[in-house]
């Protein structure tokens, strides 16, 4: 994968978001999300507890953690994902899903 280069958001962002993303996991809405064990990136089912959440934004990207920014997904679509956004690892998702067709 080619060197991705941006500027990190501010550390104090990142810890109030992942703050708010621990709360959000303990949430109803998160669990009901992640029941159907299906990883938003790979479109392999997992038991539901399997899945992370991962931000479509990154946060050290600026990204929020609110419901439109979040989804699930497998550990290692997250591990893989890492940084990028939307438009960096659609190529990436493309191919994934072609492994597995």
């Amino acid at each position: 994968m080619k060197d991705i280069f941006f500027n990190a958001a501010d550390p104090a962002h990142i810890r109030r978001e992942k703050q708010k993303a621990r709360e959000l996991r303990q949430t109803q809405w998160w669990k009901r999300k992640r029941s159907s064990g299906i990883c938003y990136y790979c479109r392999l089912k997992f038991p539901p507890d399997e899945l992370t959440m991962d931000h479509l934004v990154p946060l050290a990207r600026g990204g929020r953690t609110t419901k439109g920014n979040v989804v699930p997904c497998c550990k290692e679509c997250n591990s893989r994902k890492n940084y990028l956004l939307p438009i960096e690892w659609q190529e990436y998702l493309e191919t994934i899903r072609h492994e597995t067709e």
